[in-house]
């Protein structure tokens, strides 16, 4: 593992934590799905940096 692919690990989980957040404070719709979309595409992009799938 690199350190991008942790960085891009920690900074999507992070964003998670604050899709659940904002979902508590009721924000609005549109707010969580751009924040949702943003944490998915670092997980995702994460995850495909990892060695395993060479």
């Amino acid at each position: 593992m690199t350190g991008l692919n942790t960085i891009l690990i920690v900074v999507g989980l992070f964003l998670l934590g604050g899709v659940y957040s904002f979902v508590k404070q009721k924000m609005p719709a549109s707010l969580i799905v751009l924040l949702s979309f943003g944490a998915a595409m670092c997980l995702i992009a994460g995850v495909m940096r990892l060695e395993v799938w060479n």
